[in-house]
């Protein structure tokens, strides 16, 4: 007999909010962070989108992060374990320390044998890859200047940090930029031994690791997990970001950069790249107290076509989208809300609103939580997990911003009201091809 599963916990740390209670009162006020990329950046390459989502500020001593662990993880890894310090604690999980040597910590209440961990994640620790090659690169560069800063004693001269930057190898690197060291991490931190898998997805990581999660605990093979997915994609030199911005998915065409994040408009230009950010949900077998949501489902297909562009015809996306409703008996026209992938890319946009509107019509709500804090690559899709529990337990959701001229005629949020939400669909659409979806359901007895 298949479990119910329920989402009892979330942390959360994006470009508007650390925290669950900051991230939703500012999502549902229509809160953004655009700023100009790092002004140094512009030494190195010649960029087409100059604006960014930088993420707020973190205190991870706050998070049982000591200092000596902030040497040695990397900075996807800090999120991860910060956020899912948050969920637990917000799961009222009471956390103890199971080692003071090794800041190793015991969750009261959870058999550690049947809890999990499944993270997502796009790109792992590669910003700990670009500062240990930079400092490779950039040591022997300027151990051979040396003569000539000494020659230049005392003289008034500016030389290009890049020559004059010396970093440190970081002796942890090997462990730092292993895609499975943010779930490893976790499971080492709070000593979790059940299933513990990383999803490397692109941008439906965080989707399709809620998703692993769900279904493990839905058959039986474990009572809880905590899941969901985190990128940081900020390095020395903005090279990560230019990559993106070579590809043209990136913002480009805008007079004013708090509007330039405009999904589903038709003035749409691209992306607005995030900094990163993380997304952590305790999800558990019904027997929990609190109960945030319920996920009733969630599959996941794959469309076989180009490793960097939507299958024209959608096929495989409404199939995904067809399969969720079916595992539980859900029509179209039972679907309050939806939270869509919704980059802000001309093509996928397109694509995307129209197959919505094929399958649902202009009922449902339709809102991109990338309006508000741009995209955050493998983390999105577990954020949006995060929104749309929230949206269908508090029956709001926030504004779809900057949407003026609508790509077709969904019923796109404009502006954030109480209405009944009983059922909602979240999905993710990532580079390689790979479409995940979840239903999540308001939770009744």
């Amino acid at each position: 007999m298949e479990r119910r599963v329920v989402i009892t916990g979330i942390g959360v740390i994006s470009a508007i909010g650390v925290g669950r209670a900051q991230f939703w009162e500012n999502c549902l006020s229509g809160v953004s962070r655009v700023e100009p990329i790092p002004e140094h950046w512009h030494r190195y390459a010649t960029f087409k989108s100059t604006i960014w989502s930088p993420l707020l500020p973190v205190d991870f001593s706050l998070y049982n992060i000591s200092r000596m662990e902030e040497k040695k993880m990397d900075s996807a890894v800090k999120l991860s374990c910060a956020a899912t310090y948050m969920a637990l604690t917000d799961a009222d999980y009471e956390i103890v320390q199971a080692s003071k040597k090794k800041n190793t910590f015991l969750v009261r209440g959870i058999d550690p044998e049947k809890c999990g961990v499944f993270w997502g994640t796009g790109a792992g620790g590669l910003s700990s890859v670009f500062a240990n090659h930079n400092s490779y690169i950039v040591k022997p560069i300027s151990r051979r200047l040396d003569p000539v800063k000494t020659d230049l004693a005392g003289r008034e001269i500016v030389m290009d940090d890049l020559l004059v930057f010396q970093p440190r190898v970081n002796p942890f690197v090997a462990s730092m930029f292993m895609p499975n060291s943010c779930s490893a991490s976790i499971g080492i931190k709070y000593t979790l031994n059940g299933t513990n898998e990383s999803l490397c997805s692109a941008c439906a990581a965080g989707t399709v690791a809620v998703g692993h999660a769900f279904s493990q605990i839905r058959r039986g093979a474990l009572d809880c997990a905590v899941t969901g997915g985190v990128e940081y994609f900020r390095d020395e030199h903005g090279a990560i970001f230019h990559s993106f911005d070579l590809v043209k998915t990136l913002v480009n065409d805008f007079d004013n950069p708090q509007t330039a994040n405009c999904p589903f408009d038709k003035k749409r230009s691209g992306f607005l790249f995030s900094e990163g950010g993380c997304g952590a949900l305790v999800l558990e077998e019904l027997s929990h107290a609190k109960i945030i949501a319920e996920v009733t489902a969630f599959d996941q297909t794959f469309d076989a076509y180009n490793i960097m562009m939507l299958e024209p015809s959608s096929r495989q996306i409404r199939r995904m989208i067809r399969n969720c409703l079916s595992q539980n008996g859900t029509s179209p026209e039972e679907i309050d809300y939806i939270n869509a992938h919704g980059t802000g890319t001309k093509l996928n946009d397109k694509i995307e609103a129209d197959t919505l509107f094929d399958i649902f019509g202009d009922r449902p709500l339709v809102n991109s939580t990338k309006s508000l804090i741009g995209h955050t690559i493998g983390a999105s899709g577990a954020i949006e997990a995060i929104v749309t529990a929230l949206s269908v337990q508090h029956d709001i959701t926030h504004v779809c911003k900057n949407l003026e001229d609508p790509v077709n005629d969904l019923n796109f949020v404009r502006q954030s009201v109480h209405t009944p939400l009983n059922k909602a669909l979240t999905h993710s659409f990532a580079f390689g091809g790979h479409n995940a979806g979840l239903i999540i359901e308001k939770y009744s007895h």
